[in-house]
């Protein structure tokens, strides 16, 4: 194991490799000079951050559970808890409250609020071209599901081939061959098979 303390020898802060436990305390070596020594254990905090989780039509209160002093930015995954903790779910922060305003990146301790969409199941939407006329399907996924252009998927009753997948980032694969996840997907567009 390893911890972030300032090391005498060094006067700055720097990675310890943690040699020994007691209560209280922690025989540490600074991996930078190889300076050994005792400091205390370091308290960390831990705080909840309320989070807004949306599941597609609907959105519930939950929290989160993070160290006070850890960055949390924009995309990043977590763990959403609510229903007095019996429910968890994992979730992509997509917005962040500071104050008055939406930020992409912050500190636990200054986060009101963070908004997240659950990305363990996902509704994937599709734009299927059949002649003149587009059909627009829709389809609960596991996040983790893979889909790549130029296949055959089939939603509901409608056979497609994917032309090219708009990513939540707004970047387009267009490409043959190139692939996501459906957490990943904004929409997905093909032609009728």
């Amino acid at each position: 194991m390893y911890i972030t303390v300032v090391c005498p020898q060094c006067e700055d802060e720097t990675d310890h490799e943690v040699l020994k436990e007691a209560p209280g305390d922690l025989l540490v070596r600074c991996t930078v000079c190889g300076a050994t020594y005792h400091v205390p254990v370091p308290k960390e905090r831990l705080i909840n951050v309320k989070a807004i989780v949306s599941m597609e039509e609907e959105s519930i209160v939950g929290s989160v559970e993070l160290l006070e002093d850890d960055l949390v930015s924009v995309g990043n995954t977590l763990v959403a808890e609510f229903g007095d903790g019996e429910e968890v779910v994992s979730v992509e922060v997509t917005s962040i409250e500071v104050g008055d305003r939406r930020v992409r990146l912050a500190k636990a301790s200054e986060i009101p609020t963070l908004w997240t969409r659950v990305i363990e199941e996902v509704v994937v939407k599709a734009s299927v071209h059949h002649g003149a006329k587009t059909i627009p399907l829709y389809q609960q996924c596991e996040g983790e599901e893979p889909f790549v252009v130029d296949e055959v998927y089939t939603f509901g009753d409608v056979r497609f081939r994917i032309s090219h997948i708009k990513m939540r980032t707004g970047q387009m694969l267009r490409k043959e061959g190139w692939k996501t996840v459906a957490k990943k997907i904004k929409r997905i567009y093909g032609n009728k098979i």
